[in-house]
């Protein structure tokens, strides 16, 4: 209870910036539990093992069953299966190298911002907070040295120790704020990382099977009409 009570004292000792310093951290954190419940909770790094289990239809060249596969796989499971369905379609389609290449780039390129959605917010509230608390800084002792200047010797005492506990309490609370959020965000980051990476590693392959596979197929049909000619 002494504890809340000291607590409470120090956050009002603040002033103004205390409350803003607040608001940045209740955002940050909300932030950082929405992202690491996606990131961590519904993603894993499977997406390249996940791409395995379709060389050898791709291969074989049965891309209807490769369709019929996916239409049993949730997008929101494997962010790949998007992917994958882009390319299939493109080469069901003739479309060759490049039209398969630029469709699945399409829901790469979506996917990969969804991970890295928000993130960044958190450097930005934590520098944020920071100078926030060395504003807070600032102004009380500008305050305290007003006191020194202009207040009567009764109201010196008190003017300084109030000007001084609103700059180092402000200080304190921008960093208590700033260092977590800075850590949760290199975190956060991280594991976009690893999962952007693992999502762009499957899907290489996938379009590699699919290049290899149906690239070749109107040179064959080239080939053999030369030959029967």
């Amino acid at each position: 209870m002494e504890f809340l009570t000291t607590i409470s004292s120090a956050f009002l000792q603040g002033g103004l910036y205390m409350w803003l310093i607040l608001c940045l951290q209740v955002v940050s954190i909300a932030i950082i539990v929405e992202r690491a419940l996606v990131l961590f909770k519904k993603r894993a790094p499977t997406e390249f093992k996940f791409s395995s289990e379709f060389e050898s239809l791709i291969r074989k060249g049965d891309l209807k069953a490769v369709q019929a596969k996916l239409e049993k796989v949730s997008a929101k499971a494997h962010p790949l299966a998007r992917a994958i369905g882009a390319g299939v379609t493109a080469a069901v389609n003739l479309g060759g190298k490049d039209e398969i290449q630029g469709k699945m780039d399409e829901v790469l390129l979506d996917e990969n911002a969804r991970l890295e959605r928000r993130t960044g917010f958190l450097a930005m509230l934590a520098n944020v907070g920071t100078l926030m608390g060395l504003l807070g800084t600032i102004t009380g002792m500008i305050k305290s040295f007003a006191a020194v200047s202009y207040a009567s010797p009764m109201e010196k005492a008190t003017l300084l120790s109030a000007g001084i506990a609103e700059a180092m309490n402000t200080t304190a609370y921008g960093l208590i704020m700033a260092i977590p959020t800075i850590i949760m965000f290199a975190i956060l980051a991280n594991r976009s990382t690893i999962l952007s990476d693992d999502l762009n590693q499957g899907a290489l392959r996938i379009y590699n099977w699919l290049s290899y596979a149906y690239e070749p197929v109107p040179a064959k049909g080239v080939q053999r009409e030369g030959s029967e000619s």
